[in-house]
């Protein structure tokens, strides 16, 4: 089958009628040749594309990258975004640190039920699951790239994943096209690199069917991690409660396999990467089982599980709130930072607020309880905030991420945990549309 309609039979498999088509174009080979094929088919069949670059600036050539990916999107009339990144590694390697800010940036320019092609081929399939192997990684490493898989709200497809390399670069020069060369492809530091260059060749000179192999075992384990899923559903909602953690109880009740496989299916969910092997195994005996007077936790690359109220939770790095501010009114929403939802001052018939104390002042959202006192509505003096949060319940990581309300530095309210007696009245109310994990 042509590379055409390879392409062609990929994109009708996974499209909605008249859903756009966006490209990663990085200007390599094979994006190039993508371009190609993506610009042409949405010529044929009048449909929306749009192609994204984005500019790294890890190489001395990267602006030269940018003007070219712009003459060729010019030339076939792709409308071209050029994304600029700067790379926050945080103890991650320079490629993963790459990629993470590579799809940020993409994802920006995504609607819904967009298509999003990205280039790989059986050739990076194959150093792929050598990657994995190497990594001594279980049946979801190995199940290494698939066809199509969720992203953002969109789906991303790899319309060439059965194609080869030398396949693709036949049609780039058949049909006369240039594209960039990076030369951090050619360093064999990077553990891709050196199975590119130096593993991957006499595997496919001995066995040229690898590649179907490699392909049909990739498929094999994500249809055994998908099976596993669907047999332990129940199990799972069954431990997994409203507010995203586990409920450590019920965990107890399954044998180390399972609880452990649960382990993993929660931290899956959570938009992190998925931790070793050996990390995994501290969880539930350093975590779950510490003695109860003791505040466990667990560091892992994106943040940290934790122990409260007998439940796991997973406490992601988070920016420091401690010097954000912003001014409020009546009837207005403010925006609160880091994804923690919003807060809007209401009129209210059977409010818990007064307006004619909150008047009386410079209203403003805060998080920093340091040193700030409260007397809650019902409580017969005042406290610290610091002692509130414990008497609330409020875990410690959640106690510098709850919005504070301040009239002139006094407390009017804290979240939705409380009303000071200064500020009680009926005509008003405070709302906190809040993320999950605060519900």
């Amino acid at each position: 089958m042509s590379l055409k309609s390879t392409f062609a039979d990929v994109i009708e498999r996974y499209s909605q009628a008249q859903k756009r088509l966006v490209l990663g174009l990085s200007g390599g080979l094979d994006s190039r040749v993508m371009l190609e094929l993506m610009a042409e088919y949405c010529h044929n069949r009048q449909l929306e594309c749009l192609a994204i670059h984005v500019h790294h600036g890890l190489s001395a050539n990267a602006d030269q990258w940018a003007m070219q990916c712009q003459h060729w999107c010019d030339s076939l009339g792709v409308p071209l975004v050029i994304e600029r990144v700067q790379l926050d590694s945080k103890g991650r390697s320079l490629e993963e640190s790459a990629r993470e800010a590579r799809y940020q940036a993409i994802a920006r320019h995504l609607n819904d039920d967009d298509l999003l092609l990205t280039g790989q081929h059986c050739d990076d399939q194959l150093e792929t699951f050598l990657l994995a192997l190497k990594r001594g990684s279980g049946p979801k490493g190995l199940s290494a790239m698939a066809h199509a898989m969720p992203f953002a709200s969109s789906l991303i497809v790899r319309p060439l994943l059965t194609s080869t390399r030398q396949q693709i670069e036949e049609y780039a020069r058949q049909h006369q096209l240039s594209w960039v060369e990076d030369e951090s492809n050619l360093d064999q530091r990077f553990d891709r690199n050196f199975i590119r260059h130096t593993i991957s060749p006499p595997l496919i000179e001995r066995w040229p069917q690898i590649y179907q192999s490699v392909q049909r075992t990739a498929e094999l384990c994500a249809e055994q991690e998908a099976l596993l899923d669907e047999l332990l559903a129940d199990k799972f909602t069954s431990v997994h409660c409203s507010d995203g953690s586990l409920d450590i109880t019920k965990l107890a009740t399954y044998s180390d396999a399972v609880r452990s496989r649960l382990i993993r299916m929660w931290l899956a969910g959570q938009d992190v990467r998925m931790p070793s092997r050996e990390q995994l195994k501290l969880i539930w005996p350093q975590v779950a089982c510490a003695q109860q007077d003791a505040n466990p936790q667990l560091v892992i690359i994106d943040g940290q599980v934790r122990r409260y109220a007998g439940r796991l939770y997973l406490v992601k790095q988070w920016q420091s709130l401690a010097n954000w501010k912003q001014a409020i009114e009546l009837e207005q929403t403010c925006q609160l930072p880091d994804s923690l939802g919003s807060l809007s001052l209401r009129s209210a018939a059977n409010g818990q607020l007064s307006k004619q104390a909150l008047s009386n002042g410079k209203l403003e959202v805060i998080f920093e309880p340091q040193g700030l006192t409260a007397h809650p509505v019902g409580r017969g003096h005042s406290r610290k905030l610091k002692k509130l949060f414990q008497e609330y319940d409020i875990p410690s990581w959640l106690r510098r991420r709850t919005p504070i309300l301040i009239c002139d530095q006094q407390v009017v309210a804290v979240g939705d945990l409380f009303i000071d007696r200064h500020f009680a009245g009926q005509d008003c109310e405070l709302i906190w549309d809040k993320p999950l994990l605060f519900m």
